[in-house]
């Protein structure tokens, strides 16, 4: 049987979430805000909407979920996805209304995007086509020219480029997916990119980093 985590911090697309993953073949979806729940399953997925520092403060206002989250995430090897914010929060910072400190899972910064392209608007809202960098578990069957859908104005630059799974143009380009070792992200909103983003979710269910 496969459970899933979906982290309720107030903020993210958590009923649309939670029914790609049940679509998908997740045997059982607990969107919760109990620590003791992503314990318990074998998947954890964090989503986000909304500008960085509130998201922070709102998963760090969650009693005992950031511990609980280091320690299925990074002790007890859980694979993890983090979708938009989801993914940013995974930064060593990010600088959207200020300098806010990320979680530090993966180094680099979350900057505002500065489109080379002056007629592109702000945010990068939409469907656009992916660049994938190298090959992926999660990424099987999902190639290059894939299109996923996209809402944010703010965009995650990683200190290696080896932890960019997958970038998109967008006046520059920017990343759209980031993944090490048993950890996997996405920019872009998997419960909102119909093919592409449901065959992400059931490779992630099926992956075993």
């Amino acid at each position: 049987m496969t459970t899933v985590a979906i982290i309720d911090y107030g903020s993210g697309n958590l009923r649309s979430a939670a029914k790609a993953f049940e679509h998908s073949g997740a045997d059982k979806v607990h969107v919760t805000d109990d620590p003791k729940v992503v314990m318990d399953v074998d998947r954890v997925v964090l989503p986000g909407v909304g500008a960085f520092g509130d998201c922070r403060r709102g998963l760090y206002a969650v009693d005992g979920m950031v511990a609980a989250l280091e320690k299925a995430v990074h002790e007890q090897g859980k694979p993890f996805f983090g979708i938009c914010v989801g993914m940013q929060l995974m930064a060593s910072h990010g600088l959207e209304y200020g300098t806010h400190e990320g979680l530090g899972w993966i180094d680099g910064t979350v900057k505002e995007i500065q489109p080379a392209d002056p007629s592109l608007k702000i945010p990068h809202m939409g469907w656009n086509q992916l660049t994938v960098l190298r090959d992926h578990p999660c990424l099987d069957g999902i190639p290059t020219g894939a299109y996923a859908y996209f809402v944010h104005s703010y965009h995650f630059t990683c200190d290696d480029p080896a932890d960019m799974l997958a970038t998109v143009d967008y006046g520059g380009t920017l990343t759209a997916m980031i993944a090490r070792d048993n950890m996997i992200a996405t920019q872009f909103h998997p419960e909102k990119s119909q093919a592409t983003g449901l065959r992400l979710i059931s490779n992630f269910l099926k992956w075993n980093p």
